[in-house]
């Protein structure tokens, strides 16, 4: 297919998910947001068949993907009650942010030492962040349905432990840009997994779909940094809006009179969101 063609159907499918977005700002219209968006994601999926550079073994991989994601997630998304919808937002999102940051990791991986500053550092963001989405969305989803506990879970000089291992995640992320090393990755890839653990668990009751939302403008960050990773346009715009639910999370705090730093460093902050649950880190 002819580039510019493929920038002009990738910008009607962006579009399509800015008029979704816009048709779940009210039940009334929320259906039809949610159709045109399904419209559109169907169509960038089918989009990425003709784009440039594409070949034959990379289409097999694409329908394989596409088939056991299928396979999962349909019977999931039909049987689940909508009192658990929560924890499959929380279960997708996870998935969403893992899958961008081993995007990322796999084209760092390809392009080695010819990586340019700017891709090193977008890939440093889009793995840092979707690997605390990934594992902070697991936690939610365990806590939601109630697998582990669902109060705070909190121990001794638990604030000095997120506070040193999110430290200790900026520092490897450095280490990463300097060194362009794969053990360098694999560090910091470990610590923000640690890090979006410790992040949520001290989270608990109402707070939790509070986290949930904040997460998914994580992934939504993770998918625009990897799309400018992978020079997609179409991932960029996506991710952006995705990103947008952030507003949501500020509206969901107090009616918006904490702000969203201090409702997502639960562990550390005195302020709280909407319970009434008391941190003793």
């Amino acid at each position: 297919m002819n580039k510019n063609l493929f920038d002009i159907l990738g910008l009607a499918v962006a579009v399509c998910f800015i008029l979704a977005l816009k048709g779940l700002s009210s039940p009334k219209s929320a259906r039809r947001g949610n159709l045109i968006g399904a419209a559109g994601a169907f169509a960038a999926t089918d989009l990425i068949f003709f784009s440039p550079g594409m070949t034959h073994n990379h289409k097999w991989w694409i329908l394989g993907a596409i088939g056991f994601g299928s396979i999962v997630g349909v019977p999931a998304a039909r049987k689940i009650q909508m009192t658990q919808m929560p924890q499959l937002v929380a279960l997708f999102n996870g998935v969403g942010g893992g899958a961008a940051a081993l995007v990322a990791i796999v084209e760092y991986l390809k392009l080695g030492s010819t990586a340019t500053t700017p891709q090193v550092l977008a890939t440093v963001f889009t793995v840092i962040v979707g690997c605390v989405s990934f594992s902070g969305s697991i936690v939610t989803f365990l806590k939601l349905q109630e697998i582990m506990t669902t109060r705070p879970v909190v121990f001794p000089g638990g604030r000095f432990v997120i506070a040193a291992t999110l430290l200790g995640t900026l520092a490897s992320a450095e280490w990463v840009v300097h060194s362009l090393g794969n053990t360098s990755l694999a560090v910091m890839s470990a610590l923000a997994l640690l890090f979006g653990v410790l992040f949520v668990l001290p989270v608990g009751g109402a707070d939790v779909p509070i986290v949930i939302s904040l997460l998914n403008a994580f992934t939504g960050l993770t998918v625009a940094a990897s799309g400018y990773v992978l020079q997609a346009t179409l991932l960029i715009v996506a991710g952006t809006l995705s990103s947008s639910v952030v507003a949501s999370t500020k509206i969901a705090c107090s009616g918006g009179s904490s702000n969203v730093l201090s409702s997502a460093s639960k562990a550390a902050a005195e302020k709280r969101c909407t319970s009434s649950i008391t941190y003793t880190l």
